[in-house]
């Protein structure tokens, strides 16, 4: 197939692909397959995730992030690779690097509760954590991940069907998945001098992950890389979700589907001083899942390019990396 040099994200609507009619929901699969095997990225509507939800949840966030840091840091939990609550300023870098980025955020993963007690993964996950200092933030929050998991799991059904597997490959690797709601405060820099010169929101990187949905963000900053080295920015509508492919599906599929890499950069110097928010949801299997590449997706012309391993063994390796969890 010949590359398709797309010069803003592609937009689908996933009502074809649930609306009943064979040929809207293959019309979906095919267009789907051709953004992700070139641009990694592609923007959905109807979603359920309705822009009231949002407006709640971006209000929420706000009221938590305007806390003093030192009540904020009541919630951070480095004994579990912060994974859930709160990670503070600068102690995330992408990976290759060691200067952290200009963001603090909010984890909230599966509840405890929605997991029968019989499920292995019960035990595995930490429990959430929840700021006392803003009362709605735990069920707004909860209400969001729920929202976004169903039209991530329409998704990837539809990613199923693009590569010639059961359109229900992925349904038993994502029940009770390891994902996570991570809710991103890009804090305002008042001192440019006092921040390190290669800082910036987000260095370049690609997700661990599966996929990833991601609501509009508060203001502009996020850009893709595009195959022929050309930065394109990406700024969500506001009824669309964005969602790109993570490292974890490239993995699967021997690079046939790209993690597209992107970054936040900073704004320009007289907007340095103003706060962005953003809220991507990082859809992950169970950490049993084998990322081992599909026999499919290797051949002659594509040898294979990873070593077999499981979600868990590899969401480990990539928390070090990112200087969230000690090697």
């Amino acid at each position: 197939m010949s590359e398709i040099l797309f010069d803003e994200v592609p937009s689908l609507d996933l009502a074809d692909f649930t609306s009943g009619s064979p040929e809207k929901k293959a019309s979906f699969v095919k267009n789907l397959s051709d953004a992700y095997q070139n641009i990694g990225f592609v923007a959905i509507k109807n979603h359920g995730l309705h822009q009231s939800l949002q407006d709640e949840l971006y209000e929420a966030i706000q009221s938590f992030f305007s806390l003093p840091d030192k009540v904020k840091s009541a919630y951070e939990k480095p004994e579990i690779g912060f994974q859930r609550g709160y990670t503070g300023k600068g102690k995330e870098h992408a990976k290759g690097r060691n200067t952290g980025d200009l963001k603090e955020f909010y984890h909230v993963g599966q509840e405890l509760d929605w997991i029968p007690e019989d499920d292995v993964v019960k035990a595995d996950y930490p429990a959430n954590v929840w700021p006392n200092e803003v009362s709605h933030f735990k069920a707004i929050s909860l209400k969001a991940f729920q929202t976004i998991e169903a039209a991530g799991k329409h998704m990837l059904r539809a990613i199923a069907l693009s590569l010639g597997l059961e359109e229900s490959y992925f349904d038993d690797k994502v029940l009770h998945g390891n994902s996570i709601l991570r809710s991103i405060h890009y804090f305002p820099i008042t001192n440019p001098e006092e921040v390190p010169a290669d800082a910036v929101r987000a260095a370049e990187h690609g997700d661990i992950n599966l996929i990833t949905l991601l609501m509009g963000a508060s203001a502009d900053g996020l850009e893709v890389l595009r195959r022929d080295g050309k930065w394109i920015p990406i700024t969500a509508l506001p009824e669309q979700l964005v969602v790109n492919v993570g490292d974890m599906l490239e993995r699967l599929t021997n690079k046939k589907l790209k993690s597209t890499i992107h970054r936040v950069v900073n704004p320009p110097r007289e907007k340095m001083n103003s706060s962005r928010y953003s809220i991507p949801f990082f859809m992950h299997p169970r950490s049993e899942m084998d990322l081992s590449c599909l026999e499919d997706c290797v051949d002659r012309d594509h040898p294979k390019t990873y070593e077999d391993c499981t979600a868990g063994e590899f969401l480990e390796e990539r928390l070090k990396e990112l200087g969230l969890k000690k090697k």
